[in-house]
């Protein structure tokens, strides 16, 4: 009763936070028509901002952090992510009417991790005065990568079984495609940067005191396409709205329960914990879609990118954050 009790209030207060307000904002626009569109150019402007900043300050957490404390959580990384598109696998894509590459693609990029819900979930914790290591966001590739990559070949060898070919599916080119994708590409190069460097001045006085104005920017603009995916996803099918709701609570509570594991046996913080849940309730709605597309050309995109961007964002925004938050309060009486 006082976990939800917690997450009620929570929720009401996302509700009037800025992040939810800009994206409920760009979803009325794109519902009325509006003429109004968001310039490319500054829209990939706001990613490179926030992942930048992102990356920096995960770098710089690395250099002075121990390693062997992170090590255990990027394993768990690992598995979340190799999980999620498994848990898929014998789940959604066994539903009536579903076709299996829909469903893999689609569970890849759930298995996959949002910048902007990344984002937001560090101001919030950051809000709420609630410590969390600065590396933590750091984890976005172990558990990134194996998503898209497991989903990708498991695609294929169906495609392949259906077809009665021999394909050999080849793990390196997937990889490349993965690395070299825009969102994941920002991140790693902010987190060298943060660790060969010395970028502090920088992050002080340019990419920090802007992080939340171009948050709301690209809330603004995720919720513009967020609706226009909406629209498409009506007409294929039920089982992914169910699949939106279900399946970002169940990978963020798998990784709220591996995060307590870390927190007792290598010391995560608290805030470390509710982070990992955030990062495993994500779905991949920036550089995810364009890699599945790669991978698995089968798939439908208005299946894939209208549930992960239409309905799994906002859902996980505006329901999980406040929930894992509510959780990690309850269980280490924050």
């Amino acid at each position: 009763m006082e976990l939800l009790l917690d997450f009620l209030a929570r929720f009401l207060a996302q509700l009037q936070a800025p992040v939810l307000a800009f994206l409920l904002a760009g979803m009325l626009i794109s519902a009325v028509n509006s003429k109004f569109r968001m310039p490319e150019a500054i829209y990939q402007f706001c990613v490179f901002m926030l992942l930048m900043r992102i990356g920096l300050k995960g770098g710089m957490a690395i250099r002075d952090g121990n390693i062997m404390e992170m090590l255990l959580p990027a394993v768990f990384c690992v598995i979340l992510g190799i999980g999620i598109v498994f848990l898929g696998y014998i789940t959604i894509a066994r539903m009536p009417g579903i076709k299996k590459d829909d469903a893999l693609a689609t569970t890849g990029l759930f298995g996959a991790v949002s910048g902007s819900t990344l984002a937001v979930g560090m101001m919030t914790l950051e809000n709420e005065a609630i410590f969390f290591e600065g590396w933590v966001p750091a984890l976005y590739p172990f558990m990134d990568i194996p998503a898209l990559i497991t989903a990708i070949i498991l695609a294929n060898l169906y495609l392949a079984k259906q077809k009665k070919d021999n394909v050999k599916v080849e793990i390196m080119p997937i990889i490349k495609d993965c690395l070299r994708g825009m969102a994941l590409t920002i991140l790693v190069i902010g987190v060298l940067l943060g660790l060969l460097t010395k970028p502090e001045r920088v992050y002080d006085t340019f990419f920090n005191p802007l992080f939340r104005g171009f948050l709301a920017v690209l809330m603004l603009t995720s919720g513009m396409e967020a609706y226009r995916r909406l629209k498409e996803l009506k007409g294929v099918g039920h089982w992914y709205v169910g699949y939106a709701f279900l399946g970002p609570l169940t990978h963020g509570m798998l990784g709220f329960g591996l995060g307590y594991i870390a927190h007792v046996l290598v010391g995560l913080s608290p805030g470390g914990v509710i982070m990992l849940a955030i990062i495993a309730a994500s779905n991949s709605d920036i550089s995810g879609p364009p890699t599945v597309r790669a991978g698995i050309p089968s798939a439908n995109p208005s299946v894939y990118h209208g549930t992960s961007t239409g309905l799994g964002t906002v859902i996980v925004i505006a329901l999980y954050v406040p929930l894992f938050l509510a959780l990690g309060e309850m269980v280490f009486g924050l």
